[in-house]
């Protein structure tokens, strides 16, 4: 077992000494920690000790979150269950949240003030968002934001909660802050779910997007056909519209107050703030800065990946980049562990996005290519359940 200290090592290790055992830890429990965690349940490394160190026993796979949203699926079965993930890669779980990591002297300290020493590490906690200013003196409207994925369970029973209790013939309008991929299938999929939860209640959906177009980066068809499914859904879209705070509604930068009643918040995604207090290179919105090998940059035996990790040329926040990068940061992570050079990992060109539409429709957005029907989401929802149940099998599969 690790070995738990009270204060800070006598000074810094330099470097990794051949023949002792090795203390690897995973701060997180993110999409490339989970293909780190079957990489070692499949072939154990010798002479390594693994630790995981997040605060829940279940992580949720984004990919899912929308169709949870919609109630096309119950919270669980979005959930990888890294408990489980431990147990079969002879790791320890600790059941805490970091909030602090000194790369000089090798030690992590966690919310309850113990401190852990490591030889390697590996940081995939994703990111946060830069939570809206509140103004003026009027009531707010109820904020849902996306992330962290953690928070994002309870604030939605909340929500839920607080409509059942609305008069019947009211009406609710609906604003979504972001009009990147998350932004408008979140929207889509909160108003199928509150529109078949109270079907007396008039929900109104409006989408603000900062950039002068749907998803950035997207071809021209996949975004026409996510604005004919906003159309469908009655969602009034404004693009070169930026939302900055709260205030009766929301404040957009052009000084204009849009009338709201519940927000969804899915822009503005920013490293967690424990991670600025860290001896890390972080770059301008606090995300780890990482070499090409996803080893932090200027930090032998550290890594990141993942939403947190800050990768040149910069790549979108979207769970298939840390999904992509897993294979080759478990490997990464075994040569660190043997003192064996690095691989660099190649970014792909693109990657294909299905993005649900709360309808029972999916769009695919692969480049300059589109499309749209039924068939896709049964297909998304096929490599969603094939994603999660890959890391939940029996223990006698592994």
């Amino acid at each position: 077992m690790m070995a738990l200290r009270k204060g800070p090592k006598k000074g810094p290790k330099k470097g990794l000494k051949k023949g002792l055992k090795k203390e690897l830890v995973l701060i997180g429990a993110g999409h490339a920690h989970a293909f780190v965690l079957e990489a070692f349940a499949r072939t154990p490394e010798p002479g390594v000790s693994l630790t995981v160190i997040s605060e829940s026993r279940l992580a949720a796979y984004s990919g899912s979150v929308p169709a949870w949203l919609a109630g096309q699926c119950r919270l669980r079965e979005t959930q990888i269950d890294v408990a489980g993930l431990c147990r079969r890669a002879g790791a320890r779980l600790v059941e805490q949240r970091a909030v602090h990591v000194n790369a000089l002297e090798r030690c992590i300290t966690l919310e309850n003030g113990e401190r852990l020493s490591f030889d390697l590490a590996c940081i995939n906690v994703g990111a946060t968002l830069r939570q809206p200013p509140q103004q003026g003196s009027e009531a707010l409207p109820f904020l849902l934001a996306m992330r962290p994925l953690a928070a994002l369970a309870p604030r939605w029973q909340t929500l839920c909660t607080q409509v059942d209790k609305l008069p019947r013939e009211s009406v609710q309008r609906v604003v979504s802050v972001g009009g990147g991929a998350a932004g408008s299938e979140t929207l889509l999929a909160v108003l199928a779910a509150l529109r078949a939860r109270r079907p007396d209640v008039g929900f109104v959906g409006q989408l603000l997007s900062a950039d002068g177009a749907l998803l950035p980066g997207a071809g021209t068809l996949p975004r026409t056909l996510l604005r004919r499914a906003l159309r469908r859904a009655g969602v009034r879209v404004q693009t070169d519209v930026r939302g900055e705070a709260l205030g009766g509604g929301v404040l957009t930068r052009q000084g204009e107050c849009i009338a709201a009643d519940i927000v969804l918040w899915a822009t503005g995604a920013v490293g967690h703030d424990w991670l600025a207090k860290s001896d890390l290179a972080l770059d301008q919105r606090g995300f780890i800065k990482v070499a090409p090998t996803l080893e932090a940059r200027g930090q032998r035996g550290i890594f990141a990946a993942g939403d947190c990790a800050a990768f040149t040329p910069a790549l979108p926040k979207a769970g298939v980049y840390a999904v992509r990068m897993g294979p080759q940061l478990a490997a990464n992570l075994r040569r660190a562990c043997r003192h064996e050079p690095l691989a660099s990992w190649q970014p792909p060109r693109r990657v294909l996005s299905l993005i649900g539409t709360g309808d029972g429709r999916a769009i695919a957005s692969y480049g300059a290519l589109g499309a749209s029907g039924k068939w896709l989401w049964r297909a998304k929802k096929r490599i969603d359940a094939r994603f999660i149940s890959r890391f939940n099998p029996p223990f006698d599969r592994i």
